[in-house]
């Protein structure tokens, strides 16, 4: 399980961003200033370090001058800054990538996992099994006993979010952001009419999705098929 440090002052978005790492099974760690960031640092082996480059006391720039005096562990910086003399100065000092605010969650965990691979560091797992069913996110296919079972994009979003988080309730806002994005102005019914098609695809396996009445949905791999 790889780990994350999320630096940043705003409690709100250290949340949104502790909400979708999560959901792609990141342990996650929170610093709210330069001096705990370092601290944890010091501390815990992380994979990767989400940044904030404006922060009271010593900003984001100092922190990664810093850091990289002892760690190489990658970093993702987040800005409001548009100069590229910001951007230039960042990379001089060892950032690995740059996310300008407002980011979508989504953007920001597929730029994570881009830097993951590219630093050869661990990633969430990538084949999941059930039984007779089969996921591979890479590959956006599905087996059930062996026979592909063609689903519609959203549906195997769906599925591959349900099934990365077994044994969890997901709401139906939940979904709603992660699968369809934060920006996405649906409504939560838009979640159940995909989740019945999806069940109608997995036929014997349908039972595996389990409903939380007045809550979400629940994947659940040990129903009887």
């Amino acid at each position: 399980m790889p780990h994350m440090l999320i630096v940043d002052d705003d409690l709100h978005l250290r949340k949104l961003i502790l909400t979708y790492a999560k959901l792609e099974h990141f342990q996650c760690h929170e610093a709210d200033s330069t001096a705990n960031a370092l601290a944890l640092l010091r501390k815990y082996p992380f994979d990767i370090i989400i940044l904030d480059v404006m922060m009271p006391g010593p900003d984001g720039f100092k922190a990664l001058a810093h850091l990289r005096e002892f760690t190489q562990t990658p970093v993702i910086m987040l800005t409001a800054r548009t100069e590229e003399y910001d951007r230039l100065l960042g990379f001089h000092l060892g950032a690995d990538d740059y996310v300008s605010k407002p980011f979508s969650p989504k953007e920001l965990m597929a730029r994570v996992n881009a830097v993951l691979r590219r630093t050869g560091r661990k990633q969430p797992k990538h084949i999941l099994q059930f039984k007779g069913m089969v996921i591979e996110p890479g590959a956006r296919t599905v087996t059930l006993d062996g026979t592909p079972v063609k689903l519609p994009p959203k549906e195997f979003d769906l599925l591959l979010k349900l099934a990365q988080n077994e044994h969890i309730v997901l709401t139906r806002e939940q979904l709603l952001n992660t699968v369809w994005g934060f920006d996405y102005y649906g409504d939560t019914r838009t979640v159940d009419t995909h989740i019945k098609s999806l069940r109608e695809h997995l036929g014997s396996y349908r039972s595996f999705i389990e409903t939380v009445w007045g809550v979400g949905y629940r994947f659940e791999h040990q129903r009887k098929v």
